[in-house]
């Protein structure tokens, strides 16, 4: 055998699972292109504002230079006011001294008028000059569609990205907690339980039930009140949390109550992960949306969120199942680590490889389920311009074709590339091909 053969030998045996999923993924340009795309769609997501906004980026205005789009995060936070040379004005009619326009000057909401009842790409318009022409076309009520494919593009990434993110915190937890203690492993005293279960009641009774009313009204006034609201509520709970396991010191000095019992952690997730699978997400969705006084995206996402970790749990159970036998988890016992820090040091990061198709196909998913709710016009606020309330627009008017052809496309084409990544991961992580 020559020197060369085994340096590749040697390499080849060096290489870390990783570099060779990398590989095995750069073979598929389906997928390549894919992740690509996808990084374009995020960065139209990211920077929508500056992109399409009847607000200038940078202006100067009586000899005063200002950012309204930043200046507008600051007010919908509601921790900044507009002055008053510029509170409520048309910032189309404005005589600026200089000002940075976006590529398209209008915002999703923004009416025009002079070309409503569904004026067509093709069609004559009646506008100023070419840079303020409709490209994509106009709605009923004069809204751009090109504006409103580039804000349907950030609610789409931001359904997938923050519904999918609830999903694996939770999947992760219990998935990790069913697969590593099992049915037995797993043992706390009695009166940890009872209080526990107690207070966890009382938490979420007093937490999020009480102050229901609370959080309705900090969501209808902005999502940064809502946020303030429901960090209040979930201090709350862990403060409840913490009473609970503070009383547990004494008490389990008790004989019977101090008594440690296994807790059948793989059972009861497993039973909970059937009864979730078995609740139908888009009907919930609809009840939700048919108590809720205003209708939020927020709480859509939430719900997705929440109704879509059972298949990231299934495989990380499946993984913790065999990795916890494994040497490298005994010697990390053996070196007197914590289960705590045995699960997240060791035995979660080395079983998250096949998480990653789930993410995968999970946001797509997530985005097809809104784009589903956004068109039957549940779920979203009247004036949330998505894909699928463009798409719901062309039902008013069969005639125009490019409230359906366009975000339709966008909907098709967003679903189809984050199928083709998880399709990539999952031929990039087979075992079988690592040659």
């Amino acid at each position: 055998m020559s020197v060369q053969n085994i340096q590749q030998i040697s390499e080849t045996l060096d290489q870390s699972y990783s570099s060779i999923v990398k590989r095995q993924f750069k073979k598929n340009r389906m997928a390549v292109w894919s992740l690509r795309f996808i990084f374009v769609i995020v960065f139209i997501g990211l920077f929508a504002d500056f992109l399409s906004n009847d607000k200038p980026i940078v202006c100067s205005y009586k000899g005063n230079t200002y950012f309204p789009i930043v200046k507008s995060y600051g007010v919908s936070l509601g921790i900044a006011k507009w002055p008053k040379d510029i509170a409520n004005v048309d910032w189309h009619t404005l005589n600026y001294d200089w000002a940075v326009l976006p590529l398209i000057p209008y915002s999703p909401q923004f009416q025009d008028l002079k070309n409503d009842n569904f004026k067509g790409p093709f069609d004559e318009q009646d506008v100023p000059s070419f840079r303020f022409t409709h490209f994509l076309g106009t709605d009923k009520l004069g809204r751009d569609v090109l504006s409103g494919m580039i804000q349907g593009t950030r609610v789409a990434m931001m359904v997938g990205v923050i519904s999918m993110s609830i999903a694996v915190i939770i999947g992760i937890l219990l998935g990790s907690l069913a697969g590593y203690f099992g049915d037995t492993k797993l043992k706390m005293s009695r009166i940890r339980i009872y209080l526990n279960l107690l207070f966890f009641a009382l938490g979420v009774f007093y937490a999020f039930m009480v102050r229901s009313y609370v959080l309705s009204d900090a969501l209808s006034s902005g999502i940064g009140s809502f946020l303030v609201q429901v960090i209040i509520s979930f201090i709350v709970f862990v403060v409840f949390m913490i009473i609970a396991n503070v009383l547990v010191v004494p008490l389990k000095k008790i004989a019977f109550l101090g008594t440690q019992v296994s807790i059948p952690m793989d059972i009861l997730i497993s039973r909970l992960i059937e009864v979730i699978v078995s609740v139908p997400t888009l009907l919930l969705l609809l009840s939700i949306s048919a108590l809720m006084s205003k209708p939020s995206i927020f709480v859509t996402m939430v719900v997705i969120g929440f109704l879509g970790w059972t298949s990231i749990a299934k495989y990380v159970r499946a993984e913790l199942l065999k990795v916890r036998s494994l040497e490298f988890i005994e010697a990390a016992q053996a070196l007197g680590l914590s289960e705590i820090q045995v699960i997240f040091k060791h035995a979660i990061p080395n079983s998250l490889t096949s998480v990653l198709i789930t993410i995968a196909f999970g946001v797509a998913g997530a985005i097809l389920t809104e784009s589903s709710l956004s068109f039957l016009g549940i779920g979203v606020a009247p004036e949330e311009v998505t894909w699928g309330s463009l798409l719901s627009a062309s039902r008013s008017d069969v005639s125009a074709w490019w409230l359906a052809i366009f975000p339709g496309f966008a909907i098709f084409i967003t679903v189809t590339i984050f199928n083709l990544i998880g399709e990539g991961l999952t031929d990039a992580m087979d075992p079988r091909l690592k040659q």
